[in-house]
């Protein structure tokens, strides 16, 4: 059975996600409460809109809603114990600014000559302000 778990006890940390934490569906912890976990994977879902610096230990976590267990919500709670510390990072999208989704993006169609893989880009800005990128 899952504890409530109460923020206020508990100290901020400087990672988003536990440097050496080994996620693993195959994991002996014991089982919990699923509709818990993913009531606090949907909060932090919620959260990457303004909060991008979590998305990666995020979709790291949420892997796991089908079968979780104890390993994998001390890895949640791990951050909100980062977010407790980093209330005031963020992105803030001003009101009544120049508001406008720009996006760019390239491709090399035939990338290498030997095994022609393509090289893709992209930048995305709302406004000034770049809020997304991708190479692949």
């Amino acid at each position: 059975m899952l504890k409530k778990f109460n923020m206020e006890d508990r100290k901020p940390v400087s990672t988003s996600m536990i440097t050496s934490c080994k996620l693993s569906k195959e994991d002996n912890s014991p089982p919990i409460d699923q509709t818990l976990y993913r009531s606090m994977i949907g909060v932090l879902l919620y959260l990457i809109a303004s909060k991008p610096d979590i998305l990666q230990a995020v979709c790291m976590v949420a892997r796991f809603q089908a079968s979780s267990k104890q390993t994998h919500v001390t890895a949640v709670k791990w951050i909100f114990r980062y977010l407790k510390g980093t209330i005031d990072y963020g992105l803030w999208y001003p009101k009544g600014k120049y508001f406008t989704l720009i996006a760019y993006s390239d491709a090399n169609w035939e990338g290498c000559v030997d095994d022609r893989k393509i090289t893709s880009g992209g930048a995305f800005f709302l406004g000034d302000n770049l809020v997304s990128w991708h190479s692949k």
